[in-house]
């Protein structure tokens, strides 16, 4: 029977609303887990995981047939600009593509126009040497896409401003203070508010020389753009989600589990573990004005533990989402609250910060509006038949915060 993508989603949706109120059902009015409820939970999850894998294997399939579809239309498009229908290449990404395959002798005086109107802007470039300023439509699809390589900038705030100069934001903890009865007739008592500041300064990244080889240059079936577009992407999210998560403020973003001080520390123990006790404890060292918008972050080997915990009444506290990302779906959920997987937090193991919790808007990312591309087609390259493509990002990020808005979990030492 043919696989159908749709119907095995769905078939999903139900086992998790399944799963989850089997859950919420066996909870109030002197219910009990049992060992069934236990043994359906777990076919379930199995289940989903199955599916997961079979969606995951059909998608790839079809994404590479999409593909294909588009590069074909994208040579008619370019021999013809007529020629197959709708959804084209906006005319940036034309212009783009035509300067990758090319260079710049590849533009004509009106192109160059076109593309100056089009620039996310860097004044202070100087285009003889090569470089310019990626197309807007371009450079906000790499810095969106970013979002996918681990997670950082799907939970913080992140904003941008036209130049890098140092930016200071002002902190102050209240979370102690509090006001006073007055007696009449007697003076209200002092309390001076102390005020500090830090810093979000922001690094310059590189993507590091991409390097595509003339035959693919001279394929006019060959998605360039595309191609260039997604090593951008995955070169510059996986190095700044890591300095965004793990960084050591010290010529490189503040990393979140850097910033952010421990909440719990875990019992010493041969193996990583995490219990039930531990997330509470954990959840419940940050300050309850923080938890309205909190959730939990880790890494996938973290998942695979907090999966097989159990509250006191021996109930998994993991309930599984369902078409995420989608009106009307619900997220995965640990003791009620969402999760984000970020693989640059540390797995689990003997000493290590394995878990962030709390309100991750307190982490600011800031991005300089300008991503800037070079192209390299000196005898260095040449003499391999190759053209080098160079992309450069002004980023920073650090956790704006003294009151404890994320705290981490710390593995206990091994036995």
């Amino acid at each position: 029977m043919p696989f159908n993508i749709q119907a095995e989603r769905e078939r999903r949706t139900q086992l998790a609303k399944d799963t989850r109120n089997l859950l919420d059902t066996s909870t109030g009015n002197g219910n009990t887990w049992t060992a069934e409820d236990q043994k359906k939970y777990d076919d379930n999850v199995s289940e989903i995981e199955r599916i997961d894998a079979a969606i995951e294997r059909h998608q790839k399939v079809m994404d590479l047939t999409a593909d294909n579809a588009m590069r074909e239309r994208g040579a008619r498009e370019r021999g013809d600009d007529d020629a197959g229908g709708g959804n084209k290449p906006s005319n940036e990404m034309r212009l783009f593509d035509r300067w990758a395959r090319g260079g710049d002798s590849a533009l004509s005086a009106e192109d160059w126009k076109q593309v100056n109107a089009a620039m996310s802007g860097n004044p202070a470039l100087n285009p003889e040497q090569g470089g310019y300023t990626v197309p807007t439509t371009l450079a906000e699809q790499i810095l969106d896409a970013l979002k996918a390589y681990g997670g950082m900038r799907q939970v913080a705030d992140v904003f941008r401003t036209a130049g890098g100069e140092p930016m200071q934001y002002p902190t102050s903890d209240g979370t102690s203070e509090e006001g006073e009865i007055v007696a009449e007739n007697q003076s209200a008592t002092d309390a001076d508010v102390s005020f500090g500041t830090k810093g979000l300064q922001v690094y310059k990244y590189s993507s590091k020389v991409v390097t595509v080889p003339w035959e693919l240059l001279q394929d006019s079936t060959a998605d360039i753009a595309g191609f260039i577009e997604r090593r951008l992407q995955s070169r510059l999210g996986r190095i700044t989600n890591r300095h965004y998560t793990l960084g050591s403020g010290t010529g490189q973003p503040m990393g979140i589990i850097t910033a952010a001080s421990v909440g719990k520390i875990g019992g010493v123990s041969a193996l990583p573990v995490i219990t039930y006790d531990d997330l509470v404890d954990l959840e419940h060292s940050v300050d309850a004005s923080y938890r309205a918008a909190a959730k939990w972050m880790f890494h996938d080997d973290m998942l695979k533990l907090v999966r097989k915990v159990k509250d006191d009444q021996g109930r998994p506290i993991f309930v599984p989402g369902y078409e995420q990302g989608n009106p009307g779906g619900a997220p995965d959920r640990l003791l009620n609250r969402d999760i984000q997987i970020n693989q640059h937090v540390a797995s689990p193991a003997a000493g290590a910060k394995s878990i962030a919790f709390g309100d991750f808007s307190y982490y600011k990312i800031r991005d300089v509006m300008a991503l800037t591309m070079f192209r390299f087609n000196d005898s260095a390259y040449v003499k391999k038949g190759q053209v080098g493509f160079l992309a450069w990002m002004r980023t920073g990020g650090n956790l704006i915060d003294v009151g404890g808005a994320v705290k981490t979990f710390q593995h206990g030492a091994a036995a």
